[in-house]
């Protein structure tokens, strides 16, 4: 029994034993649990301390924080809600406005002003937002961590609003909405800005009436709607930019059809080319198109897209047009004309261009008259300085030249020497109707640039005076004329020129009838002298003495005959072949001159043919002596005083490449070169 009792008692102890030792490995498994969640617990001690701080904050400080916060919030809120808005009319700006413009730009004007919200109003926002910070960091109301987290947030904010970087507020989309809107107003111009279709062959007359149909209505519209909304965004500089371009370019396309190449030459190529004065006069013409037509059209176009953005604007624009659609080149073409050597054509090339400008004074005043055409007016005034100077220089030389003349020789041929030509050809011109009105308003600018007073009457008698002087060169070189006959010949072709050249015109009219008779005269005078010294002496050799009724024999009436007709041809021959060369250029005068001489010698010579002819003809040497028929004899007379080809085709002279020193030396060179 107590054995038993025992044993109860040794399995009781076991039991208590065992389930004590459950007990603490189960407690040991608690406490290993336990370890960690307490390290976490002493981690997040200090975060729960920062967290329940304010608690322990002033509490009118914790009154108020609400309020501020409050306060800061609302203005930021509502920056965020504008930036959603601009993000909201990306896709309609990002259209092709010419689908629709008018709504386009309605929405562009929306972005303008929701960036101007935002430029005004973020610094005002991040201010707010600062503000809040400092006072909660003030009174310890807030979380460090969370503090500087939000002082560097509102750091890189205030560093993009100082930036002052538009794109900060709308990631570019103004700058793109501008683009295409640069890009509509390059379209509209250039869909509706169509050169003319002129053609070279046909006269600016006809296409003087052609004015480049200006832009539509509705297109001006549309451009003056892009220039504002691109003006009030600081592009307009490119709008004109833009404007010019296309418009200066359609200009050029419609001046291209008049092969305008002459106004890039040179001086030194302008002196080689023959058809100077032709270029000239196209000139004149197309130079009168282009401003009366072509720039007046692009004026008043400039006018009318651009007049709401002030003067400056739109003459400057039409100012940048004028020079680069190609004003400049036609005042430099004039230009060079002025830098051209003197010739004896230059005088009447710087009249025509006075008179091409002239005409155009008052549309060049009006067109180019602004402070932005300063380059355009400056070169024009020194052309017209140029055109004047050189003018007036060349019309006062003209009789100094005529003088110097006369130490050159007559022209071996007889004819009219090339200085009378130019010279008589010059004084018609310069007091006819078309030269002489040109001619004194030149003539009165450039006295008054000197202060001196000019009178017509001045030039009436220089002109007089230079004929004058003409006569005194002839009255020379027939001195110098060795040979009586040809200095006759000479004289009574220059004679007659001066009369026919000068009867019926306003110098003939201020020289008088007596003046033109005596010419007239004079003509007749050495006509007679040279026929009775050259032709009117052939006769003579024909002498009929002896041959009366042969009396001396026949034989002796053929060895006379033979004798005589030997020297008539001897002397026929010598006299044709040296008058051969000589030039009468006048035909009427040629003709004239000829049907003397034939008269002269013709009828002397068939009427001995006719009569003693027989005598010679059966003669086996009768070829030696019948040398001509009377056929040959007349048109061989009929044939003389023709003008040799390429003599006279042109009156510019000998060219030459030398520079001169003085005003005379090039018409001298000329004149040496024909006489």
């Amino acid at each position: 029994m107590a054995n038993d009792n025992k044993i109860e008692t040794l399995i009781s102890a076991r039991k208590s034993l065992k389930l004590s030792l459950e007990k603490s490995k189960a407690l040991g498994l608690a406490l290993g649990k336990a370890g960690p969640r307490l390290e976490e617990i002493n981690q997040r001690l200090p975060s729960l301390e920062a967290a329940v701080r304010p608690i322990r904050a002033d509490k009118d400080a914790l009154v108020a924080v609400g309020g501020h916060i409050n306060r800061a919030v609302s203005p930021a809120a509502a920056v965020l809600k504008v930036f959603d808005a601009v993000h909201g009319l990306e896709k309609s700006l990002l259209s092709d406005p010419r689908n629709d413009l008018p709504g386009y730009l309605s929405v562009l004007k929306r972005l303008e002003e929701a960036l101007k919200f935002l430029a005004d109003n973020c610094g005002l926002a991040i201010q707010w937002l600062e503000d809040i910070v400092e006072y909660l960091e003030d009174n310890t109301v807030a979380d460090e961590r969370f503090l500087s987290n939000l002082k560097k947030s509102l750091k890189n904010l205030r560093e993009l609003q100082d930036d002052g970087e538009r794109a900060h507020l709308d990631g570019g989309l103004l700058d793109a909405a501008l683009d295409k809107l640069e890009n509509e107003f390059r379209r509209l111009l250039t869909e509706h800005s169509i050169p003319l279709p002129m053609s070279s062959s046909s006269s600016l007359a006809d296409q003087a009436c052609i004015a480049p149909s200006p832009l539509p209505v509705s297109v001006i519209q549309k451009l003056q709607a892009i220039l504002g909304r691109l003006m009030a965004n600081g592009r307009l500089d490119k709008c004109i930019s833009i404007y010019v371009e296309v418009r200066s370019s359609n200009v050029r396309a419609s001046l291209q059809a008049l092969n305008l190449d002459y106004l890039e030459i040179s001086v030194s190529e302008f002196n080689d080319v023959t058809s100077i004065e032709g270029y000239i006069a196209q000139w004149g013409k197309h130079l009168e198109f282009a401003v009366k037509h072509l720039f007046e059209a692009e004026y008043k176009l400039c006018i009318d897209v651009f007049e709401r953005m002030g003067l400056d604007v739109w003459m400057g624009c039409f100012a940048k047009i004028a020079a680069q659609a190609g004003i400049l080149a036609f005042l430099q073409f004039g230009k060079t004309v002025t830098e051209s050597r003197k010739d004896p054509n230059k005088l009447l090339k710087l009249l025509d261009i006075f008179a091409s400008l002239n005409k155009l004074r008052l549309d060049f005043n009006r067109l180019f008259g602004g402070a932005a055409c300063v380059e355009i007016q400056n070169l024009t005034r020194d052309l017209i300085k140029r055109v004047i100077d050189g003018a007036a220089e060349l019309f006062w030389e003209l009789l100094d030249q005529v003088a110097l003349q006369r130490e050159i020789p007559p022209p071996p041929d007889g004819s009219v020497p090339k200085l009378v030509i130019i010279i008589i050809d010059y004084c018609n011109k310069l007091l006819g109707d078309d030269y002489k009105t040109i001619l004194t308003q030149v003539l009165v600018i450039h006295r008054s640039w000197k202060h001196e007073k000019f009178r017509e009457r001045l030039l009436v008698n220089e002109v007089l005076n230079i004929i004058k002087a003409i006569e005194q060169n002839l009255e020379t070189w027939m001195k110098v004329i060795d040979d009586g006959t040809l200095s006759h010949f000479f004289a009574m072709n220059n004679h007659w020129y001066l009369y026919k050249h000068l009867k019926g015109t306003k110098v003939g009219d201020l020289l008088g009838d007596s003046w033109l008779k005596e010419h007239e005269q004079s003509k007749d005078y050495h006509s007679t002298y040279f026929l009775k010294e050259s032709w009117g002496k052939l006769p003579g050799h024909l002498s009929r003495e002896g041959l009366l009724m042969f009396s001396g024999g026949r034989a002796t009436a053929r060895d006379l005959v033979k004798k005589r007709l030997k020297a008539f041809n001897e002397a026929f021959d010598e006299m044709y072949t040296k008058q051969s060369n000589w030039v009468v250029y006048d035909k009427d005068l040629r003709e004239k001159t000829c049907q003397v001489v034939v008269q002269a010698v013709v009828p002397v010579y068939r009427s001995y043919m006719q009569n003693y002819g027989p005598l010679v003809e059966q003669d086996a040497s009768s070829n030696k002596y019948a040398k001509y028929t009377v056929q040959t004899l007349e048109k061989m007379l009929m044939s003389l005083f023709q003008p040799k080809p390429g003599r006279y085709g042109s009156f510019k002279g000998r060219q030459s490449s030398g520079k001169f020193n003085n005003g005379v030396a090039d018409l001298r060179r000329t004149a040496s070169a024909v006489v």
